[in-house]
């Protein structure tokens, strides 16, 4: 597939169309696939009414999740989520390295949802594995580790999301429709804590040792701000009356110039580099 509050999407998720109320965790009723296969399962939420038609994630053709954590419970949870909403379904779920591994090579999928500690490896090593099986699907980092550095080496290796397991008060369908949309999601605090460090002493070594080969021109520099912002490059084509090809072709420049490969990742650099 090509394609909340503070440093935005990619540092942060733009707001999508409310469709329904996060589902309460402590009354759930598991309806979704069997653990360690690869079946579609009937979604059994209600018609995402709002829904534009041009996003991807639609109830004919709904984003398909595979879904990899250690914890029983958060696989509950995050399933029945996934699919009370008709716009997402959960393909297959794995409890560890081994599993997940097996999984990415036998599903089709759209998005990962993954946990960092699993029990016999890391969700980083996965990722990087996902992405060279899989180059075009997203991840989504689940995680009780609410640090920096994770956080940042998960977006370098492609991550395009990051929520912290004890303080995401978002949705996860929504999580999983921003990051296939072209934009990323990270929890709220996350982005705070970011922020807080790109204003440490070492942000200013961290600029030095990350020169930028070429500077970034106006128009790309309000391109890149609308990125972070969590905007869907039809949706900045729209604001800056430009076509889609255009800001794509923008977007290109901004990757060539950071050396980098998504969205995510630009937005981290280009913050790390005082850009924004």
């Amino acid at each position: 597939m090509n394609a909340t509050n503070e440093i935005a999407p990619a540092i942060g998720t733009a707001a999508l169309p409310a469709q329904q109320p996060p589902a309460m965790y402590g009354a759930l009723h598991y309806t979704g696939p069997s653990e360690h296969s690869c079946a579609s399962s009937s979604p059994q939420g209600n018609s995402a009414g709002l829904w534009p038609p041009f996003l991807v994630g639609q109830t004919t053709r709904p984003v398909r999740v595979l879904l990899v954590d250690d914890d029983a419970h958060m696989r509950h949870v995050i399933s029945n989520e996934l699919l009370a909403d008709l716009r997402t379904d959960v393909v297959a779920q794995g409890a560890s390295m081994r599993e997940g591994r097996k999984l990415i090579s036998q599903c089709e999928f759209d998005v990962m949802l993954i946990d960092l500690n699993l029990g016999d490896g890391n969700g980083f090593d996965l990722i990087e594995h996902m992405k060279t099986i899989r180059p075009l699907a997203e991840a989504i980092v689940i995680s009780a580790m609410e640090d920096e550095q994770h956080a940042l080496h998960a977006f370098e290796l492609g991550a395009t999301g990051y929520l912290v397991k004890n303080s995401w008060f978002g949705n996860f369908s929504q999580a999983v429709l921003q990051v296939v949309n072209g934009g990323a999601s990270i929890t709220p605090n996350m982005a705070r804590r970011l922020l807080h460090k790109l204003e440490q002493p070492h942000a200013e070594l961290l600029h030095r040792a990350c020169p930028t080969k070429q500077a970034l021109s106006e128009r790309e520099q309000v391109v890149l701000k609308m990125v972070a912002v969590g905007y869907t490059s039809a949706e900045i084509g729209g604001q800056l009356l430009i076509s889609t090809q255009t800001v794509n072709t923008h977007i290109k420049n901004i990757y060539r110039k950071l050396q980098v490969k998504t969205r995510a990742h630009a937005v981290s650099s280009a913050a790390q580099r005082g850009l924004l």
